[in-house]
């Protein structure tokens, strides 16, 4: 190892020799030094980049072995406004002195620069935690549920469900617009939306009063790429990936952009193969049941994206986006379940079988209209109107088959088919307005959203090839959801030192569930949600020292059951494999404190405890009807306390070493009782440690090496799971003046990703452990045509401040 970093320091120190250097210091506008932030020099002529540096502990820099000719330079660091310095000219053997440059205040305005450079991988502001997925070389190939398992402060459990700080209920929202999937569905759509496609990640753990008040955990909005540069560009990738199954993608996005419009699009075409495997030990009601089950999906997706944004004034932005995507898919899975009595497991009695074929689709449309007005003065004006249609058909086909325990012989033999299409239309009005009021600023906004499901349940008997449907577990289930919200906020400083806001959201909800059963025998009363909630939330920062701050947060926030958790018609991955849905669940309540700690502007830290009562989550225990089957069922706990701890550590290790460090932990106590011995009293404590590594190799190389360990922890109400990790590494290099770039990268080097656990509850004690097509290699290639590198001298306009669609 030692030879390997020798040899690798000795070929970053053979430079081309050259006698000009550049140097001076940073500081802030308070006059303490700047440490450790990125000094870029550039081209004048093209925009390119000719060398970068970090500042030492002092604030000092030095730009060495540089060839004469006109430059500017440009200092970043984070929490504070980029320093542009112009026109240095540069002759032979100079060393130019700069002496002291001095970063201006959050405050005061700078002139605007279309420059291509890198971000931080993870940007800490106020509101929100930002994951740049677009430079990480070791996101080639993933999806986005692969990138939300390495972001910060996010978990995934077997189930796809996501954790932030330890909590469930986050919202997922695309280009912020909240996405009206859950269960399977997101999932589908998460694990086919690639990461070629993705910008960033911003998670927002405490919502304000201007978000929605669902979702416990908070929101986590996947923003798309958009290209903002002048002119016409574009850019074409792909990405194939070989783990034990192939995948690809291909990728194609441009704009063309001038002073009174924004012309943007992209398409895209991504072939999905994965496996999952999944192994249960049951225990249950004296019997002991074995079960395998092995799931290979095969998918196509089409997506695409078109918007234009008319620049009608400098103050007035109007816009529209049309976005869409059709999948489809075949999945082909094996359900073995060996039946024995707890005494003798080694004896089996009988085994099932039941392979599962199915198809599905998914074809999404959405609508968006977008009107922005702004002025010098402080207000802002957006208006957004929206619709858009889901439609999910899935049908199955199963035979349960149950043999001897040498399995030549059929015992019985039950062959049944599903047919459940899912049709939902969303429609949303919103305002929002915003204006200072003495040194503070003043939030006023409503919104009205109306969601509408018609979910169709039936299942068939197979007899001799002929389809008879089964009325007694067939239904149709319609739920319309609307929601009438308005909201007021206000931020003010207290002096210099302090700053404080505060916010409340009111929601009406009017809820229908409509169950219509095939039997009148079946038939249940209709699931109606009529309630007036209230969301509070505060905050108050303390600016400690220049480089300090604290900022602590309270939040209220809601998590409100879904078609998907409500029907309470049974479905079966086969007939001893049995989960329904539970239409009296309540919405649950959680109340969320945060207290942040920011030192040099980019070490952060958060501390955060939520109480939620009437916690929605999924259960397992024995089947009410078949003994031998198992029973996934909705519910809610009394409360779920969590306390948790994160840390995020960009850390400058050498000029040609960058390192991210993020530390997660937290303490789950579930509590409930059902009565009859039906009890959670679940306790856990889990961590998480991810780090990433990048390297400045020579010929332009860059290389990186990133991994994750994860503790043990609680998914759902009382599965509990084991350790697992995770190293990936990967190298990129850029082609044809920086137009081209290659990346090549393995994922899940050590085939150690994957799940293993218990759970206890009800009677039945389930052991189990599964993993997924996670070991790969990915090649990537992109090509960037256009504009991107013209440096462009505007002043902020209109055709900057185009329409922020919800934060953007």
């Amino acid at each position: 190892m030692r030879i390997f970093f020798t040899f690798i320091i000795s070929l970053l120190l053979l430079n081309v020799h050259a006698q000009s250097s550049i140097q001076g210091q940073l500081k802030d506008n308070e006059g303490a030094t700047v440490p450790f932030a990125n000094v870029a020099l550039y081209n004048s002529s093209d925009s390119s980049m000719v060398k970068v540096e970090t500042t030492n502990e002092s604030g000092n820099f030095h730009l060495k072995n540089i060839q004469a000719g006109n430059y500017f330079l440009k200092a970043t660091f984070v929490g504070l406004p980029d320093l542009v310095k112009e026109n240095l000219e540069l002759a032979n053997n100079e060393n130019k002195q700069l002496n002291t440059l001095t970063f201006k205040s959050q405050a005061e305005e700078l002139a605007a620069f279309n420059v291509t450079e890198e971000r931080v991988m993870v940007e800490v502001k106020p509101d929100r935690t930002i994951f740049n997925v677009q430079g990480t070389i070791n996101s080639t190939g993933s999806n986005a549920i692969s990138l939300l398992r390495k972001a910060p402060a996010v978990n995934v459990d077997n189930q796809d469900n996501i954790n932030v700080l330890g909590r469930s209920g986050v919202r997922v929202y695309v280009d912020g617009k909240q996405l009206p999937l859950s269960g399977d569905d997101l999932s589908n759509y998460l694990k086919n939306l690639p990461a070629d496609q993705i910008d960033r990640i911003e998670i927002i753990t405490n919502p304000g009063a201007k978000y929605e008040a669902e979702g416990n955990a908070g929101i986590i909005d996947i923003r798309l790429k958009k290209d903002k540069s002048i002119g016409a560009n574009g850019s074409v990738s792909g990405t194939y990936t070989q783990g034990e199954l192939t995948r690809y993608n291909i990728n194609g996005s441009g704009n063309y952009r001038n002073k009174k419009m924004n012309v943007f699009g992209s398409l895209g075409y991504n072939v999905n193969d994965n496996f999952h495997d999944i192994v249960f030990q049951n225990y249950q009601n004296g019997l002991f049941m074995d079960e395998i089950n092995d799931t290979q999906n095969n998918r196509e997706m089409y997506n695409y994206r078109i918007g234009t944004d008319f620049f009608l004034s400098k103050n007035h932005t109007l816009g529209f986006l049309v976005s869409g995507g059709n999948l489809t898919g075949e999945e082909i899975s094996f359900n073995r379940i060996a039946i024995s009595d707890q005494q003798t497991i080694t004896t089996i009695d009988s085994v099932l079988i039941a392979d599962n074929t199915g198809k599905s689709s998914r074809i999404n449309n959405t609508y968006n209209l977008n009107y922005r007005f702004f002025n010098k003065k402080g207000q802002t004006l957006n208006i957004d109107l929206d619709y858009g249609k889901y439609q999910n058909k899935n049908k199955r086909f199963q035979p349960n088959t149950y043999f001897n325990a040498a399995e030549d012989s059929v015992l019985t033999e039950v062959i049944n088919s599903y047919d459940t299409p899912i049709d939902i239309e969303i429609y949303t009005a919103k305002l929002d307005y915003e204006r200072s009021l003495g040194k503070g600023k003043l939030g006023i906004g409503t919104k009205y959203g109306r969601v509408v499901t018609q979910n169709t349940f039936k299942v068939f008997d197979e007899v001799n090839g002929v389809a008879i449907i089964d009325n007694s577990q067939s239904n149709l289930f319609d739920y319309e959801e609307n929601v009438y919200a308005g909201y007021l906020s206000f931020s003010h400083p207290l002096g210099k030192k302090f700053n404080i806001i505060a916010g409340l959201r009111a929601e009406q909800t009017d809820a229908t569930g409509n169950l219509t059963a095939f039997s009148s025998t079946q038939q249940a009363p209709p699931v109606e949600l009529n309630y007036l909630s209230w969301f509070p939330n505060a905050g108050i920062t303390w600016k400690v020292s220049q480089k300090q701050n604290l900022a602590l947060n309270y939040g209220r926030r809601i998590n409100r059951p879904d078609y998907n958790v409500l029907n309470p018609f049974r479905t079966q991955l086969s007939e001893l494999s049995v989960a329904t849905g539970n239409p009296f669940l309540r919405p649950e309540i959680v109340n969320n404190f945060e207290l942040g700690y920011t030192l040099n502007y980019k070490y952060n830290f958060k501390v955060a405890y939520s109480r939620t009562d009437d916690k929605i989550t999924r259960l397992i225990g024995p089947d009410p009807i078949d003994p031998r089957a198992g029973f996934i069922s909705w519910d809610n706990l009394a409360t779920e306390e969590v306390i948790s701890f994160n840390a995020s550590l960009p850390i400058t290790v050498r000029k040609w070493w960058d390192a991210f460090i993020n530390l997660s932990a937290s303490h789950i106590d579930n509590q409930a009782d059902y009565g009859n011995g039906a009890v959670v009293d679940v306790q856990n404590f889990s961590y998480t440690i991810y780090q990433q590594h990048t390297f400045k190799l020579i010929k332009g190389f860059k290389g990186e090496i990133s991994g994750y360990y994860s503790g043990p922890g609680v998914w759902g109400g009382v599965f509990k799971y084991d350790a697992n990790w995770s190293i990936g590494a990967g190298i990129q290099r850029e082609f044809l003046k920086k137009k081209l770039k290659a990346r090549l990268n393995a994922n899940n080097i050590f085939n150690q990703i994957g799940w293993k656990g218990v759970s206890e509850f009800n009677g039945l004690t389930s052991t189990g452990n599964g993993m997924w097509d996670s070991r790969f290699v990915s090649l990537s290639l992109n090509y960037n045509f256009g504009n991107q590198n013209i440096k462009s001298r505007r002043r902020k306009t209109g055709i900057e401040s185009e329409s922020k669609r919800v934060g953007e």
